[in-house]
């Protein structure tokens, strides 16, 4: 296949455009958010939007096109095919479709290590969207060098073009396609930011793995003696807030590569969740979403004050501010770390059954990577009367195009080069499940998370949980020894004993997915607990 000619298709969209704004920043941008008539400004300056009926992704709607490339290195059964000839006219109606329309063109990288990084070029008619944008990808002239072979990749962005099924090879008007041959994406229909962000991230993941680059959903940080830890958890179990910490400067907020050299930041900015967001819990992110030029998504406003409400969540759920890395006060040079020392895989266990910390043999940690658990709780969804296991292989099934033993065997192989050691931190319920326990405590989390990334844990006396079979600390100074066996929590031993095994059955159901190409024995031993 020749080489595709990204220029040609920039310039193509530019050349038909009324008007064009080329790298615009942001007081600039946000000026031109509101001559369209979208959004508002609070109090501090921030800019608040609202996407309309898609308040989150549609990953349903997410094709990658299937081609020679792709045929026999793509999950099909987790990603939507989309055929070359539909991609071909689907990216060519968008582009008569932007003819006329004022165009908003941000020059970006994506990838802090300059050998491992991507060109990217984002064209949208919204203002807004290039300014989300520009805050989350690393801005050129900026603390990061720009490499010399950086991929080039275009994003063509439509957010009022309505696909056709038939004509387009999709399921719906909206769309989101990926073509990894040619590093194109097209999105249509659909105003919610995140997409944009998501496309780059998934694009890395099918591509990094050939360059030996382990694609990462986490967040990264660094210790006093530069050494990087990684945070990978879902929605929900404090993956921000806990890599977010003025003693440990952040390497990025939530996608990374493990190269050979060490971990690089893959953006320039932050995405985080604003639910309940508070000054006293999160004062970074709090901090930032004051700050004029951040973007906030589907956060109610006062009309009088313009103040933000994060306790409000009539909108959704999923209420986010985009802004850029550098606004935060304690942040690595230039977005990069050494080998990691420390991996965490964060859960909130609903169930009230794992343990508040877990020490992980390689073995185990690989099994819980490709796990990716986590529980939804009651209430957080229609229909959601109980707690409700949720796997997510690699923490980010929905952005990791190859097969989830893939990045597996990766993240092995690294864990057993590197020697970092691997932890399972439970933010979730004890005492009970949820409605009957309670939480565990923020201040005996960060307690279990410091001594384990100051390797106060190397040598700590551990019990080997009969079930999952991993470590268990059985003190760590400042937490109640009896948190850390959460059986003894409960009232009734019994119950405790019946709510572990179905979560171990839910475990073991779940890796049946992966087929015979994933080991499941560090998973839980259903047959050894029930001897």
């Amino acid at each position: 296949m020749s080489v595709f000619d990204h220029g040609v298709l920039r310039n193509d969209i530019v050349g038909a455009a009324v008007s064009l704004s080329d790298n615009a920043i942001a007081p600039d941008l946000v000026a031109e958010a509101l001559r369209q008539g979208v959004g508002r400004l609070t109090a501090d300056g921030a800019f608040v939007v609202e996407t309309g009926a898609f308040t989150g992704r549609s990953p349903k709607d997410k094709f990658i096109v299937r081609d020679g490339l792709t045929e026999n290195t793509v999950w099909w059964d987790n990603s939507g095919a989309l055929s070359p000839e539909h991609f071909s006219i689907l990216l060519d109606d968008v582009r008569a479709h932007l003819s006329g329309q004022a165009i908003y063109r941000q020059d970006l990288l994506a990838g802090a290590d300059p050998a491992h990084q991507y060109d990217v070029t984002v064209l949208t008619p919204s203002a807004w969207h290039a300014l989300f944008i520009r805050n989350l990808l690393i801005r050129r002239g900026e603390d990061i060098l720009a490499g010399d072979d950086a991929m080039a990749v275009t994003i063509v962005h439509a957010p009022h073009f309505k696909a056709d099924p038939a004509r387009h090879g999709c399921r719906t008007d909206t769309v989101i396609a990926l073509d990894m041959s040619r590093n194109v994406v097209v999105i249509a229909g659909t105003l919610y930011a995140g997409e944009i962000k998501k496309s780059v991230f998934s694009l890395f993941n099918f591509h990094a793995p050939r360059q030996g680059v382990l694609p990462m959903h986490c967040s990264a940080n660094l210790g006093p003696d530069g050494e990087a830890a990684l945070f990978f958890g879902l929605s929900g179990t404090g993956k921000t807030t806990l890599s977010n910490d003025p003693n440990r400067p952040l390497i990025g907020d939530d996608e990374h590569g493990w190269s050979a050299d060490g971990v690089f930041n893959l953006e320039g900015g932050c995405y985080a969740k604003t639910v309940k967001l508070s000054a006293t819990a999160e004062p970074e992110i709090y901090a930032a979403t004051k700050r004029f030029g951040t973007v906030l998504e589907n956060v109610i406003v006062d009309a009088e004050t313009g103040v933000p409400d994060f306790d409000d969540v009539s909108l959704t759920e999923n209420t986010r501010a985009a802004y850029p890395l550098h606004v935060l006060p304690s942040i690595a040079k230039g977005s990069v770390g050494g080998t990691p020392k420390t991996v965490v895989f964060l859960t909130a266990d609903a169930f009230g059954v794992l343990p508040p910390l877990a020490r992980l043999t390689p073995e185990q940690a690989v099994y819980h990577f490709l796990s990716g658990y986590t529980a939804k709780v009651a209430g957080t969804e229609r229909g959601v009367t109980e707690p409700q296991a949720t796997f997510s292989a690699c923490f980010g099934a929905p952005f990791m195009p190859r097969h989830p033993t893939v990045y597996g065997e990766m993240l092995a192989e690294r864990l057993r080069t590197s020697g970092a050691q691997a932890y399972l931190l439970n933010t979730g319920w004890t005492g009970g499940g949820y409605g009957v326990g309670k939480r565990i405590d923020i201040a005996s989390t960060r307690r279990l998370l410091t001594a384990a990334l100051e390797g106060a844990l190397d040598s700590a006396d551990m019990r080997v949980d009969g079930l999952f079979g991993f470590d268990v600390p059985v003190a760590v100074p400042g937490v109640d020894s009896k948190l850390l066996d959460p059986r003894q929590t409960w009232a009734d031993g019994e119950a405790y004993d019946a709510q572990a095994a179905k979560l171990a059955q839910l475990f073991r159901e779940n890796f049946k997915k992966f087929g015979t190409e994933a080991d499941a024995e560090p998973g839980p031993q259903l047959a050894k607990a029930a001897e």
